[in-house]
């Protein structure tokens, strides 16, 4: 960011379009990680892995995440675009901060459980998530309460995961 472009952040935020472009691109980046290691039919290695593993019985249907995500990553969206609309301050920065360790945090997420079959990693890693999506969610609340709010669907769909990847991993 230049310093004419950083004087203007913490006077105004971002601008419609950068906010959206940083959005876009982010996610975008997360979700293209995602779609490489997803268990579908493009990825029938993939697929196959994911449906030899012993799941316990509450695993959702694999269609339940595949309109589950859609949601959270929007509740995402939403909140990374209005915390970046904010007048930069240190509150503010440290909630986008968190918002894009979040974001950055799906994407390898999947590179570790799908691509790399690491179930003790995937379960830390989806842990880790949760303390830092709680994280995120606080600090968005001191910003943007309606920021704040659209993480709470992504930490407890978060928490809900970090205890199906740990029973995965345990029958595993």
């Amino acid at each position: 960011m230049t310093d004419i472009a950083a004087a203007a952040d913490r006077r105004t935020g971002l601008s419609r379009p950068a906010a959206f472009a940083v959005v876009a691109v982010v996610l975008g980046a997360s979700a293209a990680l995602g779609r490489r290691n997803a268990p579908d039919p493009s990825h029938p290695g993939i697929r196959r892995w994911y449906k030899r593993l012993d799941k316990p019985a509450y695993t959702p249907p694999d269609a339940a995440f595949g309109a589950v995500w859609p949601v959270l990553e929007t509740g995402l969206a939403v909140g990374g675009y209005r915390l970046m609309r904010h007048p930069g301050s240190d509150a503010r920065n440290l909630a986008v901060g968190l918002w894009l360790l979040n974001t950055a945090m799906v994407g390898g997420w999947t590179e570790l459980f799908f691509r790399r079959k690491a179930l003790g990693a995937s379960t830390a890693a989806s842990a880790a998530m949760v303390v830092t999506g709680v994280g995120y969610a606080a600090a968005a609340s001191k910003v943007d309460r309606t920021a704040a709010a659209t993480a709470v669907p992504f930490v407890a769909w978060l928490a809900f995961a970090t205890l199906l990847a740990k029973r995965i991993q345990d029958k595993n």
